[in-house]
């Protein structure tokens, strides 16, 4: 397979550590190490910390980060796994459908990078999960990162529209200083 160059983001700055939730389905375990560790060197490349749990396949992915989006306070998610073509449509089900979850979730404001690969063999996942290869796992990572550092940016306190009266030209009810009024 001929390597394509492609160019990459600076890595995000942030003014707070980030906490990742990396959300892995190891149901090809060599292939789902190699997207943890590089997950994990992105996330520690930007200063951040992250948990991991695992689920029983890519269908359950998106599940676990919107229970964890409900119950937890993570900045953002990395959904990893693999999924390799076999001899029925099972793999268009979950290959779909785990994408669909992850970008409903996404839609609704979730910052998540997705690094569910979705092969044709083993070797074409290999290729994509080493680090030292195109180390997917830490794309999907930088992925979460970048909308993070978006999602500060964009979420910081708002600055007044308009003017702001001076103290003296304004009145709130019941916070009377003018003993003529009752």
């Amino acid at each position: 397979m001929a390597s394509i160059e492609h160019y990459t983001l600076d890595r995000p700055v942030f003014d707070r550590p980030v906490k990742i939730l990396i959300v892995v389905a190891p149901y090809y375990r060599d292939i789902a190490d190699q997207l943890i560790a590089g997950a994990r060197a992105e996330v520690e490349a930007c200063g951040g910390t992250h948990d991991l749990v695992e689920v029983p396949g890519a269908l359950e992915v998106p599940t676990a980060i919107g229970i964890a989006e409900r119950m937890s306070n993570f900045d953002g998610y990395v959904a990893l796994g693999c999924v390799i073509r076999g001899e029925t449509t099972h793999y268009e089900t979950v290959c779909n459908d785990s994408s669909r979850g992850i970008t409903l979730l996404g839609l609704q404001g979730l910052c998540i990078g997705n690094g569910i690969l979705t092969v044709e063999n083993m070797a074409q996942a290999q290729a994509r999960a080493e680090v030292a290869g195109q180390n997917k796992g830490g794309g999907a990572a930088a992925a979460a990162l970048h909308l993070i550092a978006l999602s500060r940016k964009w979420g910081a306190a708002r600055k007044g529209v308009g003017f702001v009266p001076a103290k003296d030209e304004y009145q709130i009810a019941g916070d009377t200083k003018d003993p003529n009024i009752a």
